[in-house]
Parts: C-alpha cells; sequence; structure tokens
C-alpha cells in the first residue's frame, strides 16, 4: 500500500515518544537538588570510609560528611546534600530532599511554594554503622540508619526487656523483621534482598556478593540518582522502590520514581506516582510540575493546566506556551472531524504531536479515525496495533474527556469502527457496547453501537439467504445494511457474490469495485470481480485480476487453474492459434537436439533454461524456473543440460550457465545470461500474453 512507509514511521514515532525522552527539560528529571537531569462469509559500589564516629541522636540524621565518599559541587549539574534553596512541610517524617531542578527558577521556592513550606534534610549526611565497641568500618556504605543506637555498643530491643552483646552475634542493616527508624536490623548477618528484585538488572554501587547491604532510604535515593544520570532508569526505578518501602510518605522519593517510570515510558505509572505524591503533599511544586508535563504529553489539556496553574505556583511561561499551542490544535482537530473533513484532521494531529502531545493515545486513536475514513484499513488497523491500552487507564486521564466523550470510550469508539471495516461484525459489536458501557451518556457512541448491532445483523441475515441460496434475498440485506454503514467492503462484496449467482456480472464488478476501492487489497473482492470478468469474456481484465491473486495465493490449484484458461482464451481472442496447451504442465527435460527443435517450435511462448546440474548459480535459478512454469501455465518451460546435450549448447551458441531463452512460435526473441530473478519474471509475464 502507498501508505505503508509512512505508517512504519509514525508508529516507529510513537514507540519512541514513550521511550527515554531526555530532551524534555527539567520535568522528567528525579529530584535532586542542584542537578537538572466464493461464500460471501468472511471469514552499586563506594569507597571505604575511615573510623566512623558516634551520634546520640535517634533520628539518624548527621552532618559535616568528610572522607573519600563526599560529593563535590557543581553548578547545575552535581548533587548536593545542602540544605539551601530546599524546603520541606515541618510536619513531614520523611526526607524529601535531594531534588534536580536545571536553574533557580525551577527551584521549589522559586516555583512559588506558599510561605512557611519548609524542607527539612535530615538525612543529608550519612553517617557510620552502629558502633559495636570497636572500630567500624562500611562494608558497602557509609550510612548510619535512624533508630535504637546505644553508645555502650549494646542495642536495646525494644520492647523484649532485654540487651543483646553485639560482640557474639553480628547485626545488619537490610530487609529483616525488626525495624528501626529507616530500616531494619537483622541478627545473625542475615542478607539483604537484592535491589534488582524489583526489576532493573542491579547496581554495582549497592551491592557486595549480590546482596544489599545496609543501607537507609536517602543513600538508596542517592544512589538512585546516580543511576537515573547514567540513564539507568530501571536500576533508578528498582533503588526508589526501597527506599519508598522503608519511607513511603516521601514524596521526593515517589516524585523521583515517576521520573524513572517516565525515562521507561511508562506515563501512566508515572502519572499515578505523581498524584500519589501530592495526596501527601498538596503544596509539593515538583510533582505538579512533573503531571502538568506528563498530561501535556498525554493530550490531557484540562489537567495539564490544573497542575500547571496550582494556586501558589508560578505557571513556567514556556511550559505554558506549550499548552496554548497544544490546545489550539486538538480543538481544530475536533471542529474538522466534525465536519468530516480526514485530511484536515491528519494534519492537526500531526501537529498536536509535534507541539508538545507525543504520546497521546486519543490524538493516535483520532489518526486512526481518519485513516479508516480515508479508506486505509491497514493503515488503520497498524496504528490501532501499536497504541497502549495501559495509558488509557490512569485515574485522570480515563475521566478525561475527547470529542465529548471519555477517553477510553474513545480506544473502543474507534476500535468499533475498525473490527467493522475488516468485517469482524461480532469483534465490532463487543468494543462499540465496551465504549458504551464506560460513556452510556454519549449520543455518538449510542449511535454507533446501534448500526453495529443493525449491521451487524443485516449481514448475519443476508448469510443465512445465501446458505438457503436465496440470492435476491440476500442482496437486500446487504443492501440492508450498506444503507447504514456504506463504507463497509465486506458487505459489498458478499453481495457481488450474489450478483454472480444470479448471473448480474456487470453489477457483480460494480460491487467489487466498491470493496476495492475501500480495501485495495481485499483478495476475494478481485476474485469475484475476475470470475465475473471471465463470464464477460473480458480476459484481459481477468488475467490481470489473477495473476495478482497468483501473486497472493501462490498455492491456491482454483486460483492457479483459472489464469490457465484465461491466458487461452486471450490468445485465442487475439487470434493466435493454441496448440498442446494443458493446466498443471512441469518443466520439460530435452535429452536431445530433435526434441529441443520440435519443442520450440511449437505454437506459443517456450522459455529455455541452458543448465549444468552442478553449477551453483543454476542450482539457485532452477527453483524459481519451476516457481514461474506454474504461475504461468500457458507457457512452455524447458531444461536443458549443456553438458549432457553438447549439440544443442553447439547449435544454440550457448557458453555461459545459467542461460535462459524465450522462443515464441519457433523464433528467438529474448536472450538473458545470468538473470536475476526480477528480470527473468518480468520477460516471462511479457512474452504471456
Amino acid at each position: 500500500m502507498s501508505h505503508s512507509s509512512g505508517v512504519d514511521t509514525f508508529a516507529d514515532r510513537f514507540r519512541h515518544a514513550l521511550s527515554c525522552n531526555n530532551d524534555a527539560g527539567n520535568i522528567n528529571k528525579p529530584d535532586f537538588r542542584e542537578l537538572d537531569l466464493g461464500s460471501p462469509v468472511s471469514p552499586l559500589r563506594t569507597t571505604r570510609a575511615p573510623a566512623a564516629s558516634t551520634s546520640s541522636s535517634s533520628s539518624g540524621s548527621f552532618s559535616g560528611r568528610t572522607g573519600p565518599n563526599q560529593v563535590p559541587r557543581k553548578p547545575e549539574s552535581s548533587l548536593t546534600n545542602s540544605n539551601t534553596n530546599n524546603s520541606c512541610s515541618s510536619n513531614h517524617n520523611n526526607n524529601n530532599s535531594g531534588e534536580l531542578s536545571g536553574s533557580s527558577e525551577n527551584s521549589p521556592t522559586a516555583r512559588g511554594f506558599k510561605p512557611g513550606h519548609t524542607r527539612s534534610d535530615s538525612g543529608s549526611a550519612p553517617g557510620p554503622l552502629i558502633y559495636s565497641g570497636q572500630t567500624a568500618t562500611s562494608p558497602a556504605m557509609n550510612v548510619l540508619p535512624t533508630g535504637n543506637i546505644c553508645p555502650s555498643g549494646k542495642i536495646l530491643k525494644t520492647g523484649m526487656g532485654m540487651v543483646a552483646n553485639r560482640s557474639s552475634r553480628s547485626d545488619v542493616l537490610g530487609s529483616g523483621m525488626g525495624n528501626y527508624g529507616h530500616g531494619s536490623i537483622m541478627r545473625g548477618g542475615g542478607k539483604a534482598e537484592p535491589v534488582s528484585s524489583r526489576g532493573g538488572g542491579g547496581n554495582e554501587a549497592v551491592k557486595r556478593g549480590g546482596h544489599v547491604q545496609g543501607v537507609d532510604p536517602e543513600e538508596l535515593k542517592r544512589l538512585g540518582n546516580e543511576c537515573y544520570k547514567r540513564g539507568n532508569f530501571a536500576d533508578a526505578l528498582s533503588l526508589y522502590d526501597r527506599a519508598i518501602a522503608m519511607s513511603p510518605a516521601s514524596v521526593a522519593y515517589r516524585s523521583n520514581r515517576a521520573a524513572a517510570l517516565t525515562g521507561l515510558g511508562r506515563l501512566g505509572e508515572a502519572v499515578r506516582e505523581c498524584e500519589e505524591a501530592v495526596r501527601l503533599d498538596p503544596n509539593y511544586g515538583r510533582a505538579h510540575q512533573r503531571l502538568a508535563s506528563l498530561f501535556l504529553r498525554l493530550g490531557q489539556v484540562e489537567n495539564a493546566r490544573k497542575h500547571l496553574c496550582y494556586p501558589g505556583m508560578q505557571a513556567d511561561p514556556s511550559e505554558m506556551q506549550k499548552l496554548q499551542v497544544v490546545e489550539k490544535h486538538i480543538s481544530k482537530c475536533g471542529d474538522v472531524r466534525r465536519i468530516g473533513d480526514w485530511k484536515s484532521v491528519l494534519r492537526e494531529v500531526d501537529a498536536a504531536v509535534a507541539a508538545g502531545a507525543d504520546s497521546s493515545p486519543q490524538l493516535f486513536l483520532c489518526r486512526a479515525e481518519a485513516f479508516l475514513k480515508l479508506h486505509q484499513i491497514d493503515d488503520a488497523e497498524t496504528v490501532l496495533s501499536h497504541i497502549p491500552k495501559s495509558e488509557l487507564h490512569t485515574s485522570s486521564t480515563s475521566q478525561a474527556r475527547f470529542f465529548g466523550m471519555l477517553s477510553e470510550a474513545y480506544f473502543y469508539f474507534v476500535r468499533a469502527q475498525i473490527e467493522m471495516a475488516l468485517g469482524r461484525f461480532e469483534n465490532a459489536v463487543t468494543a462499540a457496547e465496551k465504549a458504551s458501557g464506560i460513556d452510556p451518556r454519549s449520543v455518538e457512541v449510542a449511535v454507533l453501537l446501534n448500526n453495529v448491532r443493525m449491521v451487524a445483523r443485516a449481514r448475519m441475515r443476508g448469510n443465512d439467504l445465501f446458505k438457503s441460496e436465496r440470492y435476491t434475498e440476500a442482496c437486500s440485506a446487504y443492501g440492508e445494511g450498506l444503507r447504514l454503514d456504506p463504507s463497509n467492503s465486506v458487505l459489498y462484496c458478499n453481495r457481488a457474490a450474489c450478483w454472480f449467482k444470479l448471473g448480474q456480472w456487470e453489477r457483480s464488478i460494480e460491487d467489487s469495485n466498491q470493496a476495492l476501492h475501500i480495501q485495495p487489497n481485499y483478495t476475494k473482492a478481485l476474485l469475484r470481480r475476475a470470475a465475473s470478468n471471465s463470464k464477460l469474456e473480458r480476459w484481459e481484465e481477468a488475467v490481470k485480476d489473477y495473476e495478482v491473486l497468483r501473486r497472493e495465493l501462490p498455492n491456491d490449484n482454483e486460483v492457479a487453474e483459472s489464469l490457465f484458461h484465461a491466458q487461452v482464451a486471450l490468445k485465442k481472442s487475439r487470434g493466435e492459434e493454441v496448440y498442446n496447451l494443458k493446466f498443471g504442465g512441469e518443466v520439460e527435460e530435452v535429452s536431445g537436439l530433435e526434441q529441443f527443435r520440435a519443442a520450440i517450435s511449437l505454437p506459443g511462448v517456450c522459455v529455455v533454461h541452458f543448465e549444468v546440474a552442478s553449477n551453483s548459480q543454476c542450482k539457485q535459478i532452477s527453483p524459481f524456473v519451476d516457481t514461474l512454469c506454474g504461475r504461468y501455465p500457458s507457457i512452455n518451460f524447458l531444461k536443458v543440460d549443456i553438458e549432457e546435450n553438447p549439440g544443442v549448447a553447439t547449435a544454440e551458441n550457448v557458453r555461459i550457465v545459467p542461460t535462459l531463452k524465450i522462443y515464441k512460435n519457433g523464433s528467438r526473441v529474448k536472450e538473458m545470461v545470468c538473470p536475476s530473478r526480477e528480470m527473468l519474471e518480468h520477460s516471462v509475464r511479457h512474452y504471456s500474453f
């Protein structure tokens, strides 16, 4: 189809839009502070720290981090644990520090946080491991978990009324059953769950011997940010997941997780994570920014505006401009769709996608609908197959409206139309009923459901009448369906079969042409037209259709035989003498000069393959000659081994193999030395008429 390459490009663009997009500005970056990342029926790793100090704080908060693990600050591009320019609500128990913002304009303060909204950074500098009476070094991370830490080197087991001596059994921070602050202490040196257990392939910075050592959620977040910067979104997601498991009320962790999900192309999940962050802290500006960006990419303009213009926040002018452009093109798209200007619909969809709505399922559904209305059914089906339904099921997205109907209902609305056009009537009814169940108030959906049901009933009644050989009544039934759905190629093709049975071949050709206009590759309609042309003795048209069918259905013996008879009849209609032609012939092997001369002297066309059985090129072309023999049964095919028949080779001056010559009524008309398959078939087809 002439549109197939365009659709491939379009599908690639859509898949790319759902993959890692690091050019989307600061929105899709994790939060850390300085770095901006026949019948009609159709069928992780760190350096070791020096001796650690102790702390009397039970919150696990330390400052003054030193040693080789210190991360230097780089302006606007490096991670920092400073509290500068970051704020969090004082009622938060979790640490929301570690944001990523590309400039001061993108920081929470500059983005319009409400006065008094401050952020603590209690975990900004991780301390040493639990002191056990001797100098301790960190086996993997310099992290001090919060919880019950006794300067005597013992751990108070809360609620157990006892003190355990650490020299007898080691305690390791991990994922054990005893929870102490951010992490947990496991007796007996138990091992923690591997980081990669949540998916993402693992990360050397947090692994030793395949298991995570003692870390607190702030350290996991920092390591996740490092993975994100390197483009390892799956590893970053796994680390953020572990941080959230330890501190589920942290909005920063959830916002970072949303960034990783966006990098993986899982936009619907990213939306849900940001919505949870906003639920936990309605004034968390970064989550609102991310939601605005995500909704814009998903084509949900009103949802994007709600978060971009959240009270107390200053909207980003560039984002607001992008939103306005997308809104303009979507609005125009709806206008031209209402009047049925489907070419303009395609242009407005392209413009909206280019403006920023590059992952909108509804826009791509609209594109599929436009292709369908323009009778490009294969293109419509291809577009529909590349739309991830998961993006339709986010809580906010599914309730958004598109062209007056709920977004999720629009998906089934378009699917029902495509299923109907392809003749899958039961599937069409099911899809239309789902659309109606999702949005029962939509008039457009209700009209479609009614039409689909009536067309399906008309088609079923027509099929039953056809099987009962009541062809006139079957024509009426199919006509009733066409009045409801005048672009249904299957109904046209079915009615063409009825006209053929009634001997009204002209009308059969007319309906076949209508079906082929809507669906150009519809083989059943092509077969109906070829058969009708044969009945009307329009042999040239019949041969053309049968040749197309022969290429499409190379193993269909009935098509091959019909082609043969049409070719013979065409020759006779031109006054050519036809002798000794029979269907189903094979390549004849020549064993002598006299046999050769007699064969090429027969009336008609003869193709001779001069070969040497042991020659590699001959072995490659010989099977194709056999294929052509079956494809063009009105032509005689011969093969001559010139080593076994030197007299024939001498008489025909054949010195190079493979050589193929075409003879017509005894005279040589074409000679090809080592031809390509394309050249050979083109020549055979030319002389077959």
